[in-house]
């Protein structure tokens, strides 16, 4: 069992207080937005015996167990994170795997650079993710029902809204949906920045369902985004809840501190909020224009007190254990390589102390039995 250093990555939207609360530091008035906790060669945690891609690279069977190297090939298919959200994070959509496929190796045959600043496929993998709230955690999942969405921005009361108003009641739902969605991402940059700042005015006045669009307005004045969120389900998290996000959601997240999984890929696709490249044209093609709810997940109830998040993906398993004071010793051993991560009380993890905000490898069928009073996530694969 390995002790894991992390990388923070400090990205502008990051909190710069959330992590180091959690991990008891002193904040360094510097943003700290993700810690990753994984083999992404980006930023690979660090164990003694070398990068944790260093570790697996060198016995991929031992390390992440036969069947998972069967399913998902000699690597990590995961990446955990602490992720800690300050401000909006980009409006985005994330692609199936036939569509990753395709992108990369149009974009690996036309020759584009993966560091170019609008390139869109850094690889050949599809991106879903889970993320669970540690703290109040506020976001935005999937399209409202359009006339929901109309109702909303009418109630506005900006005249360069009607058109949209009136798509939104006039079409049916995909190609209303897809219709507002791409002459709000292709209008005229200054009349949309004058529509923006109406509308973030409006939403400052009026409060209640309009308070968190007036916050992404503040953070991106004049961005076309502010517009398209409004499109989207807005969603406050408890503690404990999650959302998952499929191929072709969109979605973003606003502000908390939560426990994020993803399967190991970089590939987003843009949709506002951001000052990165937003390509428009395969945008449309990945979106799915359909109304959904939030769809918020709270874990349920497995054997010897584990809490499952049930997803449709089997690149990750995310579970936690809440563990009383007094309790029995929990026995967490996989044939399947497993991280844990502490993120409140204390908890022993073979030989390692975990208090909040650190984390293990568990190599496949390596023992791992734990103790202790606190919470414990555990993220693993499905084979």
């Amino acid at each position: 069992m390995d002790r894991l250093d992390n990388t923070v990555r400090p990205y502008a939207w990051g909190s710069t207080t959330a992590i180091p609360r959690l991990l008891g530091t002193e904040p360094t008035g510097e943003p700290q937005a993700e810690m990753w906790m994984g083999a992404h060669p980006g930023a690979p945690s660090r164990t003694a015996r070398g990068t944790l891609v260093e570790v697996i690279d060198a016995d991929p069977e031992k390390e992440l167990g036969a069947p998972a190297v069967a399913r998902f090939g000699p690597r990590l298919p995961f990446l955990l994170k602490l992720l800690a959200a300050g401000a909006p994070l980009s409006l985005q959509v994330h692609p199936d795997l036939d569509q990753a496929r395709e992108g990369y190796a149009d974009e690996e045959r036309r020759g584009v650079p993966v560091t170019a600043p609008h390139r869109n496929y850094k690889d050949a993998n599809h991106k879903p993710e889970l993320v669970c709230a540690l703290t109040e955690f506020d976001g935005l999942c999937g399209f409202r029902d359009p006339v929901r969405a109309a109702g909303l921005l009418d109630g506005l009361g900006v005249d360069s809204l009607k058109p949209y108003v009136d798509l939104l009641h006039a079409r049916p739902e995909d190609a209303a949906l897809r219709e507002v969605l791409t002459a709000v991402l292709t209008a005229d940059p200054e009349e949309m920045a004058r529509t923006v700042a109406e509308t973030a005015a409006a939403c400052d006045r009026l409060g209640g369902d309009y308070a968190p669009y007036a916050g992404i307005a503040h953070h991106y004045p004049g961005d076309p985004g502010v517009i398209a969120a409004m499109l989207l389900n807005h969603v406050r998290l408890q503690p404990g809840e999650a959302l998952f996000l499929g191929a072709g959601v969109p979605h973003a997240y606003l502000d908390g501190l939560a426990v994020e999984i993803m399967a190991n890929s970089d590939n987003v696709l843009r949709c506002g909020l951001t000052p990165k490249h937003v390509d428009v044209p395969e945008l449309l093609r990945i979106v799915r224009f359909e109304s959904r709810d939030a769809g918020i997940l709270r874990p349920e109830a497995a054997p010897d007190g584990e809490e499952v998040y049930e997803t449709p993906t089997d690149e990750f398993r995310l579970s936690r254990y809440v563990l009383p004071e007094g309790g029995a010793t929990h026995d967490l051993t996989l044939d399947t390589a497993q991280i844990l991560l502490c993120t409140a009380g204390g908890v022993r993890a073979g030989g390692h102390d975990l208090t909040p905000g650190t984390s293990v490898f568990v190599p496949a069928g390596e023992k791992a039995e734990v103790t202790g009073a606190g919470t414990l996530f555990r993220a693993t694969v499905v084979v």
